[in-house]
């Protein structure tokens, strides 16, 4: 871990330590500035908060949403829940899966797109959604998800 990345890191530490149940919005403030939470910064975060490495890194691991490595220049969420499995987010995630090569978790050998499951966006009515960066996109089709593709491969 360099220089930036540990201050960065302990920024956050010290912003988050003194709040009700700080663990979470710790990982939260790291992941929202790194785009993961680094796993050498277990030791740091276990110390300002009294925890064990073992719980630190079982919270980070439990849930989805923590990286413990950096993603890609862009993120791809396909929601997984039900309203967006009967509307075909399966299929779609399986031709997403062959068109980049990946599975989920996985990030393209270009370094372009990460591919990530979540598990509701709150958009069940402009089922199937995905989250692109943070961006919310609902009723994807195929041709949707091949922009969407193209874009995050020719933008840095």
């Amino acid at each position: 871990m360099h220089s930036d990345q540990a201050q960065r890191i302990e920024q956050s530490i010290e912003r988050c330590r003194d709040l009700p149940g700080a663990l979470l919005p710790m990982l939260h403030a790291i992941q929202d500035d790194l785009g993961f939470v680094p796993e050498a910064a277990v030791p740091s975060i276990a110390k300002a908060l009294n925890l064990s490495r073992a719980e630190v890194h079982g919270v980070i691991t439990f849930y989805h949403h923590f990286r413990s490595h950096a993603p890609g220049r862009h993120v791809i969420q396909v929601c997984r829940a039900e309203a967006c499995q009967s509307m075909g987010a399966e299929s779609l995630l399986a031709r997403l899966r062959d068109r980049l090569g990946i599975d989920l978790h996985g990030t393209t050998t270009d370094g372009a797109i990460t591919l990530e499951p979540v598990y509701c966006l709150g958009n069940c009515a402009c089922a199937p959604a995905v989250m692109v960066d943070g961006e919310l996109r609902g009723r994807v089709t195929d041709d949707v998800m091949n922009e969407i593709i193209e874009s995050s491969r020719g933008a840095r």
